[in-house]
């Protein structure tokens, strides 16, 4: 029973307010003034009987404190977690990290968000902020704040930037100047837009020659010391079965003629057996070919940019492309790639004068009246 209890102490008057949390604990508060009391009580009440009750004590505890048990809880995958604890140690916790959840005000986050942008780059700055109010709204999901201070926080604007297709010669280049042992990887990012990670995780199992089809069912990802982790893919749509042009699977023929491997292996291994892995990739494969093409600053997602560019080139709609490069939906496709479909401006006058153009009615224009006064026309 919630109720308030006069104290006077040393000639000063205070009103404690008692009240039983939702879990049957005793709880206390002390206000100055009597109608403070009672209007804190009657939020606590309200919160009560809405299941919006917030333990007053319970923000206390520090940003830095429930984030780490936070992340702790996720079940974020290794390349995630890795950039999840970065964003926070590095950006979060030097700035927020010791103040008491309850303490940090929408304005604090926003300048906060602010000077990131000023620092770091716009899309940074958006990955690291959703990460902070990731534990912000894990919080309020716990009943520790009653609200979210990242919310109605104003992001930086990512520029538009438009992608800029390898051209079918840079491709020929940078797969003559793969090593060949890795020859046949490049030309498969190029002609079937998987992922890095997607084509370090296929097995020789995953590509059917028969069919030419290659199924993507699982990825590799890179840990710290060139361990590596086999995951699932980045999203449910990424599970896909993409087709194989005949460069590509003769290609492929020939790889594990030279590397012969069985079903269960890794299609594309390092030297020493196991799965390759990007950092050692670079190395010894992608760079040599970016010199040997004369490239500069360009990574291996130019191959996926270079598939979606030769699909859109053939005319397929914006649902092949997406289903092809696994993306979670067309607007994701279509955000990336607009610019590079084709202008309808002729088709619509092809439509229409299909139509109207055949036999259709000549409207008469109108014909000047020469010689006539303004009111002899009236």
């Amino acid at each position: 029973m919630a109720s308030v209890e006069k104290r006077v102490r040393d000639g000063s008057t205070t009103w404690l307010a008692r009240w039983r949390d939702p879990d049957g604990k005793q709880r206390k508060r002390t206000f100055p003034r009597k109608v403070d009391a009672d209007r804190f009580l009657t939020t606590v009440e309200h919160g009560m009987l809405t299941g919006s009750y917030v333990d007053p004590a319970a923000g206390k505890v520090t940003f830095r404190e429930y984030a780490e048990l936070w992340r702790a809880g996720q079940p974020h995958r290794p390349n995630t977690a890795k950039a999840v604890e970065q964003h926070l140690r590095c950006y979060a916790y030097p700035v927020l990290g010791g103040r008491p959840l309850a303490a940090v005000r929408p304005s604090e986050v926003q300048a906060w968000t602010t000077g990131l942008g000023a620092t770091i780059a716009a899309s940074t700055t958006r990955t690291v902020f959703n990460t902070f109010k990731a534990v912000f709204k894990a919080a309020v999901r716990d009943r520790l704040i009653s609200h979210n201070p990242c919310d109605d926080v104003v992001l930086p604007k990512v520029p538009a930037r438009k992608v800029e297709p390898l051209t079918v010669e840079q491709v020929e280049a940078l797969v003559a100047g793969t090593p060949a042992r890795y020859r046949a990887l490049v030309l498969l990012g190029a002609g079937t837009g998987l992922r890095s990670g997607e084509l370090f995780g296929l097995q020789v199992r995953h590509v059917d020659f028969l069919r030419r089809t290659v199924t993507v069912e699982q990825q590799v990802q890179q840990l710290a010391g060139h361990e590596v982790h086999v995951c699932p893919p980045k999203t449910q749509s990424s599970y896909r079965t993409v087709p194989l042009p005949q460069v590509v699977v003769e290609s492929l023929a020939e790889h594990l003629r030279l590397y012969p491997a069985g079903p269960g292996a890794w299609l594309f291994s390092s030297t020493t057996g196991g799965p390759v892995v990007r950092t050692s990739f670079q190395h010894a494969a992608w760079q040599p070919a970016l010199r040997a093409a004369g490239l500069t600053g360009v990574g291996m997602h130019a191959l996926r940019h270079f598939y979606a560019s030769a699909l859109i080139r053939g005319g397929l709609s914006v649902k092949v492309v997406s289903d092809r490069l696994g993306h979670s939906n067309a607007a994701m496709t279509l955000n990336t790639y607009a610019h590079l479909w084709p202008d309808d401006e002729d088709r619509t006058r092809q439509a229409v004068d299909g139509l109207l153009g055949s036999g259709a009615p000549v409207v008469p224009q109108a014909v000047p009246v020469v010689g006539i006064s303004a009111g002899q026309r009236a």
